[in-house]
């Protein structure tokens, strides 16, 4: 089984083809950082146009490079939220309609969670138990993790989220954008 993701919540739009027996097979990624670099932070209705541009020439790019077509695609994923409404919708309204187009399941995943379950695919994956720092643009988790579908939320930001605070600090020392890996260079 063939999974397209689709990922649009915030300011890089994604897609990632997963396989049942092999992992994830392919990636791409559009980073919006020039974009919104100049304006020191991220800018919902920019985003949103953005992803609109780069959604199906990734989808088209990512299925060609890894020699699939519609047919292979037994289903597709998006991130239904959190995120910014607009960039959301755009990842949503891609899955759905390919959905439709190609006569395969949709499913949206919580953009949280996705990033929890993310660490699950990797070489070296945490075992369970497990505490989980999710960070991610406006959202910040702490989740403990008692096995696959069993996790409590210890804590969430109510403001700005870590990634935020770092892009508001370097912008009042002059530094790049976005300010959390410049910060930790220096």
């Amino acid at each position: 089984m063939k999974i397209l993701g689709i990922e649009t919540s915030c300011d890089e739009t994604g897609v990632a083809i997963f396989c049942e027996k092999e992992g994830i097979i392919g990636n791409k990624v559009y980073s919006q950082i020039k974009l919104h670099s100049k304006h020191g932070g991220v800018i919902p209705e920019l985003a949103s146009r953005d992803h609109i541009r780069k959604t199906l020439p990734l989808i088209a790019s990512i299925l060609e490079e890894q020699q699939l077509g519609k047919q292979d695609i037994d289903g597709i994923a998006y991130t239904a939220g959190p995120g910014l409404v607009g960039a959301l919708l755009v990842g949503a309204s891609v899955a759905k309609s390919l959905a439709l187009a190609w006569e395969v399941p949709s499913i949206g995943v919580h953009h949280m969670e996705g990033h929890l379950l993310a660490t699950l695919l990797t070489e070296d994956p945490p075992t369970y138990p497990f505490i989980a720092l999710l960070v991610s643009g406006g959202h910040s988790q702490l989740i403990a993790c008692y096995e696959k579908q069993k996790y409590q939320l210890l804590g969430e930001s109510q403001d700005d989220a870590a990634g935020e605070a770092f892009d508001k600090v370097a912008k009042m020392l002059g530094l790049d954008y976005p300010g959390g890996p410049v910060i930790e260079k220096l």
